[in-house]
């Protein structure tokens, strides 16, 4: 495991009892539904909180000016086709993207992996290839590689699918990783931080040691918008986000595509406005992101990201990434004396101080659904059950996960922690 900052871990010298302030005092009153609420929010792995400039751009499209891009000449078409074209931009520059042509808007992370698989896999796997996967992966990274498998099959193609383990810390194992890699390897696919474990995963290790036609895919999903990221240097050829786990609004994701592998992709849905023209040679290419890219855009999703990137770029996404590895120090030392609470695999097991808003535990006595319905009875509002994890055996594990952004508190999490030891001792 690598620290993102330094590459190695630091000694664990510092106390995690952190009662520093939230970074901008005023950071929860962009969030209009928890200024409604007195319920605490613990759920942002499932979906973030939505800023205010995000719900009034969404409104404003509705309201103002509704039209459809890239379609007329008209001022509202044309205004639209150009806001969207910086939209793509701003996004390019926030993952670190060396072209706005990298990026992909989709119907949302689910649809990017499963273009990844349709456009890339279909067209490129041959008999006998094989792709390295996480079986404990969120099932939108796990399940498109199993249907590729099935419908290659149907066309007299048999690819293999490699499972490969994650380490207590909750990340990919990469010396798991490199014993399989095999000269028929095509493909790595991870969780860049896991959805339940909060582990995060690079992949440095492997660098230089694998066939540089080896591509890397790796879902964002938890990290972006939650951490400073770079899509260049991680070295990914694919890359997904989920645009409602970044501030934005559910039903768009995004796709990053490295250059080099733009001349190997196929349509995703080949339609209207599809980067593709018609020949008697069948469908030619006329360039990316069109290509994958058919049929009317989720326009208001995609303004609404734009306004999520500027609200994470004014907090700044280090300083979000530090608040929410304060709040997992401390709900993680505040619930290590709790009797009968286990932890998951995570940063709860690391040697050193990580922690990127992420920790999953069971409690001796009680099923975490239980747990998940007394604590909502009680105002804190947590995530329970596999987590939209596939059922993989013995290691499918239903858990109860917390996970906090920006706008949760250094009180909330001591509230929280206080709330399950009462419970524990009532159960145990």
């Amino acid at each position: 495991m690598r620290s993102p900052a330094s590459g190695t871990h630091p000694t664990r010298t510092i106390t995690t009892r952190i009662s520093a302030p939230s970074p901008l005092a005023t950071v929860r009153e962009l969030f209009p539904a928890l200024a409604e609420s007195t319920e605490i929010y613990l759920d942002s792995a499932a979906t973030t909180q939505k800023p205010l400039p995000v719900v009034e751009t969404i409104h404003r499209y509705h309201t103002s000016r509704t039209a459809n891009a890239g379609r007329g000449t008209y001022p509202w078409a044309t205004e639209l086709t150009t806001r969207l074209v910086r939209v793509r931009d701003r996004m390019a520059a926030f993952i670190g993207a060396e072209s706005a042509a990298e990026v992909v808007f989709t119907g949302g992370a689910t649809a990017a992996l499963n273009a990844v698989a349709l456009s890339w896999g279909l067209a490129e796997l041959d008999d006998g290839d094989e792709i390295l996967y996480n079986p404990r992966d969120h099932a939108s990274n796990v399940h498109p590689w199993h249907h590729l498998r099935q419908l290659l099959a149907r066309f007299g193609r048999h690819i293999e699918l490699v499972p490969y383990r994650v380490t207590e810390l909750g990340e990919a194992d990469t010396a798991d990783i490199l014993a399989k890699v095999g000269p028929r390897t095509r493909l790595i696919t991870t969780s860049h931080l896991h959805h339940v474990f909060g582990g995060l995963t690079t992949l440095e290790e492997l660098r230089g040691k694998l066939d540089p036609r080896i591509l890397l895919c790796f879902d964002c999903s938890q990290s972006g918008g939650h951490m400073p990221l770079d899509v260049t240097e991680l070295g990914a050829d694919f890359a997904i986000f989920a645009a409602h786990k970044m501030f934005g609004a559910p039903g768009t994701g995004i796709l990053y595509c490295h250059r080099r592998v733009h001349n190997r992709l196929l349509p995703f849905l080949p339609g209207g406005n599809t980067g593709v023209d018609l020949t008697d040679a069948g469908l030619t290419s006329t360039g990316m992101p069109e290509l994958l890219e058919g049929g009317t855009q989720n326009i208001p999703g995609i303004l609404a990201l734009g306004s999520a990137l500027e609200v994470l770029e004014s907090l700044d996404v280090g300083v979000i990434a530090a608040h929410n590895r304060a709040l997992t120090l401390r709900l993680i030392d505040n619930l290590r004396p709790v009797p009968g609470l286990e932890f998951l695999p995570g940063p709860a097991h690391a040697p050193c101080a990580i922690g990127y808003g992420i920790v999953s535990f069971t409690l001796a006595g009680i099923s975490a659904t239980d747990l998940g319905f007394v604590l909502g009875e009680l105002g804190f509002l947590v995530r329970t059950g596999l987590h939209c994890s596939p059922r993989a055996g013995d290691e499918a594990t239903d858990s109860v996960r917390v996970s906090t952004h920006i706008y949760n508190t250094v009180e909330e999490i001591d509230r929280f922690a206080a709330c399950v030891k009462t419970i524990a001792e009532e159960v145990t």
